[in-house]
């Protein structure tokens, strides 16, 4: 059966400079064997399958896998399969999309030339057990001094963070992957020279991030929504970072990503651009 299929690149106004999801637009009928299999084979972060709702409040399902096992969320996955949905004449019923997955329903906004998505509440936060902070000290080759904060930031994929002093300590770990299972682990640091700035509408980053997934088949993230969400709520509800801000990531990896952070009333919104790049059909 021939099904419609694209990829398109998000979290970046570059195209091949963000988190690249796959997307089988036709994904009805598919078994979940057949989803790991093809998600597995794409060996891309996430790929996900688009299908008819369940919940009469949504506008469309999805269902988002790894090459290793299916998520109850995901973010990057969310504005990407919300773009490829709009590609494909979805029409949504209101003046949100909403996106129907295992973790229930997710509003999607159109926010310019982004799409943003608002932060679905923490399944569990609160400050990581002593064992989990040695384990993550020794797997990233820190000292505990060099942790500054740390928190659960968990919304569906399991997420632990650490904040370290600067953007720069980011950037320079060398993680031992195989010492850090079975956690899934964020990194944000500072950007200490633009403490202060406007950065929302220049798309400066104030933070650096990283995602190291030793779970996911993948182990680094170069882009993730579900942890900015996390971090976002941690972060802002601390008075750590402002109500508005821009955090980078990928730059590891030679990727230049940039979600886009706004907390609107009671909502943390997560954001991004998202470029097309392939559009077609595949038989599976």
């Amino acid at each position: 059966m021939s099904r419609r299929y694209c990829v398109v690149d998000v979290f970046t106004a570059t195209p091949l400079k963000g988190n690249p999801l796959a997307v089988v637009v036709d994904g009805e009928g598919l078994s979940d064997a057949q989803m790991q299999a093809f998600a597995q084979w794409t060996n891309l972060s996430e790929t996900s399958f688009l299908l008819p709702p369940t919940d009469p409040a949504a506008d469309y399902r999805v269902r988002i896998f790894t090459p290793a096992r299916e998520l109850p969320f995901a973010g990057h996955p969310t504005l990407g399969s919300c773009q490829a949905w709009l590609n494909h004449s979805g029409q949504a019923r209101g003046e949100e999309v909403v996106q129907q997955c295992a973790i229930g329903l997710v509003r999607v906004r159109r926010q310019g030339g982004r799409l943003a998505f608002a932060a679905p509440p923490l399944l569990r936060s609160g400050a990581l057990e002593a064992p989990v902070l040695a384990q993550i000290c020794q797997a990233l080759k820190l000292r505990p001094a060099d942790i500054v904060a740390h928190q659960w930031v968990d919304n569906g994929p399991g997420w632990c963070a650490v904040m370290l002093r600067s953007a720069e300590q980011v950037l320079a770990l060398r993680p031992d992957f195989a010492a850090l299972q079975p956690l899934e682990l964020g990194v944000v640091g500072p950007q200490l020279q633009k403490i202060g700035v406007v950065a929302h509408q220049q798309g400066e980053a104030q933070f650096e991030v990283r995602a190291f997934i030793s779970t996911m088949g993948v182990p680094e993230d170069p882009v993730t929504g579900s942890l900015n969400a996390g971090l976002a709520q941690w972060l802002i509800g601390a008075g750590i970072a402002p109500e508005r801000y821009v955090a980078a990531q990928g730059s590891a990896l030679g990727r230049a990503g940039r979600v886009h952070v706004e907390l609107a009333g009671d909502t943390i919104w997560v954001g991004g651009a998202v470029q097309s790049l392939v559009q077609g059909s595949l038989t599976l």
